[in-house]
């Protein structure tokens, strides 16, 4: 499998980076895990406008899924379109949410020309060359971790969450584990949304996996040296954050 981060900036677009978009290839399928704020841009910048051959949307918060909006003008009104519709794997009510987001009415408009809407739910099941496990982690809305293995070799996404059991449960003995970490630590933190730098540490050291990728920092809320020192203190194996248009082979 290859990795290759397109956005990962926590909530909204940070100065340097699209929201979360990660392109995970194999055997020539490209699959997209989350399609954020501004990374249609670094689709064409990082890998090309039509390089996705699927769609996994972790949960429906705008800064995970608003440039599936976009990707609607592409594929509906291209000179050479309008094309097949894009699988889509989403949490219940996808549909209506890119829909609404398009369109002022959204049961005059839909968006089903464009993407062909499968609605997720807990356990395996596979998209292309992938076999995908499922877990609902702990934010406010449905939300999935997702865990990819192919040929013997897995990454774990950790998606938005706060700490919960089944995010170490899905991560366990994962070759690539990339974990949201949004906060530093102290009191003021919201409960129940995301991880602190030393909570996605704790859990990468619980789960046994080989590297740590750090993701969806916030930078006007924290501090990058202060996340990473967080999670190394907890976490012995390497781990480092990512950067757009960074590129691993698992």
């Amino acid at each position: 499998m290859r990795l290759t981060v397109l956005g990962c900036a926590g909530s909204f677009p940070g100065p340097e980076s699209a929201c979360s978009a990660y392109l995970v290839e194999a055997d020539g399928f490209r699959l997209l895990l989350d399609f954020g704020t501004g990374s249609l841009s670094a689709l064409q910048r990082y890998a090309g406008l039509h390089a996705v051959d699927a769609v996994l949307l972790s949960h429906l918060h705008g800064d995970h899924i608003l440039d599936a909006v976009s990707y609607v003008v592409v594929r509906r009104y291209a000179p050479d379109g309008p094309h097949d519709p894009l699988p889509l794997y989403a949490p219940a009510g996808a549909a209506q949410r890119l829909a609404g987001a398009y369109s002022a009415d959204a049961e005059i408009e839909s968006v089903e020309d464009v993407y062909d809407f499968q609605t997720l739910s807990e356990g395996n099941f596979g998209i292309g060359p992938f076999t995908v496990t499922l877990a609902r982690v702990n934010h406010p809305v449905e939300t999935y971790g997702i865990r990819l293995e192919h040929e013997g070799r897995v990454l774990c996404y950790s998606a938005d969450t706060a700490p919960c059991d089944a995010l170490v449960r899905l991560a366990d003995g994962a070759d690539v584990f990339l974990c949201e970490a949004s906060y530093l630590d102290g009191p003021q933190n919201p409960p129940g949304l995301h991880l602190t730098g030393r909570e996605a540490g704790e859990a990468a050291q619980q789960a046994g996996v080989g590297r740590l990728l750090l993701t969806h920092l916030v930078d006007a809320w924290g501090s990058e040296a202060q996340t990473v020192a967080a999670a190394a203190a907890v976490y012995g194996g390497p781990l480092e954050v990512v950067r757009p248009g960074a590129r691993y082979d698992i």
